[in-house]
């Protein structure tokens, strides 16, 4: 049984990883940009992911919206907790905020993102 384990931890390992830009095209399959925006309303926004030294998706469920940072990306690393300070109304995220990065298991500073603009991404109706 104990080489079955590692038999099948080994072959999980063997996989190709795919690059960030491959995880995000991944996430994006079906879905067609829409034109970019300075700002999302955080209230419609359910969840958000990290794609590792490349941007930040933001789901709001029927839209995901894309952001790639004007400065800091490379700090972006999906084992990291955003931490977003608001400026203006507070229910708005916008280009103008910066997100800081804390490790998931220290809870230590591990860098910051300037955000970039929000790029949605809906997904195509399909013809039936």
């Amino acid at each position: 049984a104990a080489a079955t384990v590692v038999s099948l931890s080994v072959a999980a390992d063997a996989r190709p990883r795919l690059s960030p830009e491959a995880k995000l095209a991944k996430m994006l399959d079906g879905r067609v940009a829409g034109k970019p925006q300075d700002c999302i309303y955080l209230p419609t926004i359910r969840s958000s992911r990290i794609i590792d030294g490349t941007a930040i998706v933001y789901d709001a469920g029927r839209t995901l919206y894309v952001n790639r940072p004007r400065s800091g990306a490379r700090s972006l690393n999906d084992d990291d907790i955003l931490v977003t300070n608001l400026y203006g109304s507070g229910s708005q995220l916008c280009s103008i905020d910066i997100v800081r990065l804390h490790d998931r298991t220290g809870h230590f500073y591990s860098g910051f993102v300037g955000l970039g603009e929000f790029v949605p991404y809906r997904k195509v109706a399909s013809r039936n």
